[in-house]
């Protein structure tokens, strides 16, 4: 169990170094509006967006009451779920358009759409019905209003622990570039995280299958 909550942890520092999710948009209203301030309303937004676009993955997984009698199965699907996203972020290298089109004002949308469309909530969903250890529960004593309230729950503190472990790692960065490295710095170091972050989305489901069926 502790292991499984490191790894929503750590997911959440790898999502907040990777630039493809917001950080350097945060460095570039920063200098743009010439206002620390503007750093942090950023951060904030992009915080609010990426924790929305958890919960939208996460919570219909919690109110599933199908969990209690094919906790395995879904378990396992959400493996392959997940591999099947790397995969295809793999051969597909394009990012979606349609990020392009959101308005730099609008950071709380953008962060969702981007959470959604890499496969930032997707990845967690192996990890948090590990966490739910739904198996351990005696379904037939167990009122089904309670089984639900306890995984919302769970839920939410999953993607609160996951976005505040994210906001950390991107914060970090967004203040080191915007208050010592600057713009010009991050242009020419910029990393791309494309392949490894597909390789780790398909890491993550085989280790869930793999786990679930042990």
């Amino acid at each position: 169990m502790a292991a499984l909550w490191w790894a929503v942890i750590a997911s959440g520092i790898y999502h907040g170094v990777n630039p493809g999710m917001g950080w350097p948009l945060a460095v570039s209203a920063a200098l743009f509006e010439q206002k620390p301030s503007a750093l942090l309303r950023a951060l904030a937004a992009l915080a609010i967006g990426h924790f929305m676009a958890m919960t939208a993955i996460l919570l219909p997984f919690s109110m599933m009451i199908t969990l209690v009698e094919y906790e395995t199965q879904i378990r396992i699907g959400a493996g392959i779920l997940v591999i099947a996203l790397g995969i295809y972020l793999l051969i597909n290298r394009r990012h979606p358009r349609f990020l392009a089109r959101v308005k730099p004002s609008r950071l709380g949308l953008w962060s969702f759409l981007a959470a959604l469309a890499h496969g930032g909530g997707l990845m967690l969903v192996p990890i948090y019905l590990g966490i739910c250890a739904v198996a351990d529960l005696d379904a037939g004593h167990t009122a089904a209003y309670t089984l639900m309230s306890s995984n919302v729950g769970v839920a939410f503190a999953v993607a609160t622990a996951h976005t505040a472990a994210m906001m950390l790692a991107g914060g970090v960065l967004a203040a080191g570039m915007y208050f010592w490295l600057g713009l010009k710095f991050l242009s020419k170091t910029w990393f791309n995280l494309d392949v490894v972050w597909a390789l780790s989305l398909i890491i993550v489901g085989i280790i869930a299958i793999w786990h679930t069926i042990a």
